[in-house]
């Protein structure tokens, strides 16, 4: 390790990761993963990092600039987080901690941010296409939420982030079963976007409204039990529920690649889709991307991937330190 290291951070809805790097910022290293459940407020997390921190053996005097990934817009003080009760400020975080300086910026703008640091091997490519080179990239990514961040180039060559809230545009049904299911969320919601379908608390209510569509007791309550019933179960309403979250986000992601021109890819993240792969390949995700009418030719060059890094966040906070190219 150089003489100067640098916190970054991944911090989500639902896991809270931190991690150092060097001055060099191409390697990083796992400091703490906490779930957020377990920590009433950020301060008693930044407690249990600052003294991994210490056993770690690193010192305070040391520490350089920091860059903290968030949940939620990360450009009103104090940061709050969309789907958890943490709130906290710069202030705070460099008061616990020690530190000079600390930039936040979105989860998602260090997903996109990392996506030219990715290998082959951190890919799972759904359906043709081929990626243009220099062309804007889209990272789109259900977890906790929905995070969706675009990577273009400056005149200059260089990476240009730019983040977003493009989980909370309006949900569209295509189908007949996906307007009773719009029906039923918006008895419960009001206002339905695509967040509401597409993470983890969205299988559930895709669920729930299917449960009720089709007038079928419900048998489980979390996402991980119908995914889980979805892929081992003879199980038809937990397997039409995974086929719809996948259905969704192929036309949510066809949606934000015509938006955005993104012929260097989208890019799918998050928790969820990488533990589904075989059901993502058995899902309309890739035809419903296509399904745009008169421009299923244009995005049928482009490439949709599935991003299998373990630490996208933290990998793309690293490569933020110190980037004026980083909106949000």
């Amino acid at each position: 390790m150089a003489n100067k290291w640098h916190l970054l951070g991944d911090i989500g809805g639902t896991n809270a990761r931190f991690g150092i790097c060097d001055d060099q910022k191409n390697e990083y290293r796992l400091i703490g993963s906490f779930e957020v459940a377990a920590f009433p407020t950020f301060s008693n997390v930044l407690e249990q990092l600052q003294s991994d921190l210490v056993k770690s053996g690193l010192s305070m005097a040391d520490a350089g600039e920091s860059c903290l990934a968030v949940a939620g817009p990360p450009d009103v003080q104090p940061v709050s987080f969309t789907n958890s009760a943490w709130r906290f400020d710069r202030k705070l975080v460099m008061t616990t901690l020690g530190l000079q300086s600390v930039n936040i910026i979105n989860d998602f703008a260090a997903a996109a941010r990392a996506l030219p640091l990715l290998s082959e091997n951190d890919l799972e490519k759904v359906g043709g296409g081929r990626a243009e080179p220099g062309a804007p990239c889209v990272a789109l990514g259900p977890g906790t939420g929905l995070g969706v961040a675009t990577l273009a180039k400056t005149h200059a060559g260089e990476p240009l982030v730019i983040s977003g809230e493009g989980g909370h545009v309006d949900f569209a049904p295509v189908t007949n079963v996906e307007a009773a299911v719009l029906d039923f969320l918006r008895a419960r919601y009001g206002r339905v976007s695509i967040e509401r379908l597409c993470c983890g608390e969205g299988i559930n209510n895709i669920y729930q409204a299917l449960a009720d569509h089709r007038n079928l007791k419900i048998k489980y309550s979390s996402a991980a039990e119908i995914g889980a019933a979805a892929l081992s179960a003879d199980d038809a309403l937990s397997k039409e529920t995974m086929a719809m979250f996948f259905a969704v986000l192929g036309a949510a992601a066809g949606n934000f690649a015509l938006t955005l021109g993104a012929k260097g890819g989208i890019y799918i993240a998050g928790g969820i889709v990488p533990r589904y792969l075989d059901l993502l390949r058995r899902s309309d995700f890739r035809a419903r991307f296509l399904a745009k009418g008169r421009f299923a030719d244009y995005l049928s060059d482009i490439p949709t991937f599935v991003v299998t890094h373990s630490q996208l966040g933290l990998l793309g906070a690293a490569a933020s330190l110190n980037d004026p190219h980083i909106r949000g």
